[in-house]
């Protein structure tokens, strides 16, 4: 209250706004546009050779601005139909269910570790550091999961390698531990809640935002994973093979028999688009994740940032 105020009312200063706070803005703004424009583009010109003609990109290469458009590599991957469509549906049935199971092992998981009054918490944590510091190998891992679990030619050799990881626990433990608060939890119990109850009705809804976070993370994980397939899968079982190793297998085909055709004159040979059709197989495997990112970038931010420092 200022001594100059005769009637004892309140005064109240209204902070004035920088004359260069509308700049500043401008200039971040049209900065981090032109950050988002160069991460598109490339993204943008996949897209418009995966439509140009094959002699269009031999005359000028990779171009905004193709001579020609052509569907001709579009037809020529989709001519194997059923055999795509079917490699289709094992990499939504693997990405699905290696998902589900991970985040029904990993949450409990990290949520017993997160937990003071657990006895083990410091064992089971010095117990899941060692893998990130220490890996058995390549060799030792086919042989314990071919020779000792017998997941070879399955789908949950293309599943169980990939169902559990540290780091995603360490995620889930580090969110449970900060983000949650003991009185919560101390409520729940007060009200009858056993453990399982209290994590089940109390604790999982809290924790969407890093739900959702790992949720993303394994999905991308799996669906652009083909080395076990490699690994786990004979030829004989191609009926089990998801769509990326079928596209690296269609890229190896294109390949050697691009590479054919330089030693075969005057028979005819047919030579597939190559360049074209490597991009429409990129465009088959990130467009899906395209359209389902906008719908978890709310919670793929929230359970990035919330719980990284207490408030």
């Amino acid at each position: 209250m200022s001594d100059n105020n005769p009637k004892g009312r309140d005064i109240y200063i209204i902070p004035q706004k920088s004359a260069y706070s509308g700049t500043v803005n401008i200039f971040m703004s049209a900065f981090f546009l032109l950050i988002a424009l160069l991460i598109f583009l490339p993204i943008l010109l996949v897209i418009i050779i995966s439509f140009s003609s094959e002699e269009s990109v031999t005359e000028l290469g990779y171009s905004f601005f193709p001579k020609s458009f052509s569907f001709s590599a579009y037809r020529y991957l989709f001519n194997s139909g059923e055999y795509l469509l079917r490699s289709f549906f094992n990499s939504v049935l693997i990405t699905l269910s290696g998902t589900l199971a991970g985040l029904l092992v990993m949450c409990p998981i990290a949520y017993a570790v997160s937990r003071k009054e657990f006895g083990f918490r410091r064992r089971i944590l010095l117990f899941l550091m060692i893998p990130m510091m220490f890996s058995g190998g390549l060799v030792s891992s086919y042989m314990v999961n071919t020779q000792i679990f017998h997941l070879k030619n399955s789908y949950l050799a293309l599943i169980l390698p990939g169902l559990c990881s540290t780091w995603y626990i360490m995620i889930l433990r580090n969110y449970f531990h900060i983000s949650i608060p003991d009185s919560l939890i101390e409520a729940a119990e007060l009200d009858g809640c056993d453990p399982f109850q209290t994590f089940r009705l109390i604790v999982l809804p809290i924790s969407k935002p890093v739900i959702v976070t790992v949720s993303v993370f394994q999905v991308f994980s799996y669906w652009s994973s083909w080395y076990p397939s490699l690994l786990y899968l004979d030829s004989n079982h191609t009926e089990l093979y998801p769509l990326q190793y079928v596209l690296v297998n269609m890229d190896r085909s294109i390949e050697r028999l691009s590479r054919d055709a330089q030693y075969i004159s005057g028979a005819g040979v047919y030579t597939p688009p190559a360049v074209t059709v490597r991009m429409v197989m990129v465009v088959i495997v990130i467009l899906p994740v395209m359209i389902l990112l906008p719908f978890f970038h709310k919670f793929l931010k929230n359970g990035m940032t919330i719980g990284a420092i207490k408030g």
